[in-house]
């Protein structure tokens, strides 16, 4: 069993996502895994059907899962920022997005999914083995310089 009860999927190929993905590890039970392990692309998968590339945040005891801007404005809730600043990165998440593509010369556009979703079933049953690899995970090792 993992100690994580949320987990951060993101852009494990972006600097600037893993540089946030690490920051974010000091949040208390929340884990993060890059988009581009296997384990996450199952977990997406069996959530989503087709894996969206987007930024997702899985919350186990909340049985939710936020994509996209969503995933942004309650991430920064759970980091303790002002609720201004969890609008603006909601309400200006598609600028950011595209900014971070251009900046780290990334080819391919964030999916079209910002919405908070039930946990499915299927999600559910590889929520444990999504977390347990989130354990070992070292944002820092997935970074490009």
């Amino acid at each position: 069993m993992s100690r994580f009860d949320s987990v951060l999927i993101y852009d494990g190929e972006c600097p600037y996502c893993s540089v946030a993905a690490k920051a974010l590890k000091q949040v208390d039970s929340l884990g993060a895994i890059s988009w581009y392990d296997e384990t996450a692309q199952s977990f997406l998968a069996a959530q989503f059907g087709d894996p969206p590339f987007a930024m997702v945040l899985v919350d186990r005891p909340a049985e939710q899962v936020y994509a996209g801007r969503a995933a942004a404005e309650e991430l920064a809730d759970r980091a303790g920022m002002p609720d201004l600043v969890g609008s603006l990165v909601r309400d200006n998440y598609g600028t950011i997005a595209r900014a971070v593509g251009l900046a780290t010369g990334r080819s391919r556009a964030p999916a079209d999914v910002h919405e908070r979703y039930e946990l499915t079933d299927s999600g559910r049953n590889l929520f444990d083995t999504l977390a347990v690899t989130a354990v070992g995970e070292d944002v820092s090792a997935q970074a490009n310089p």
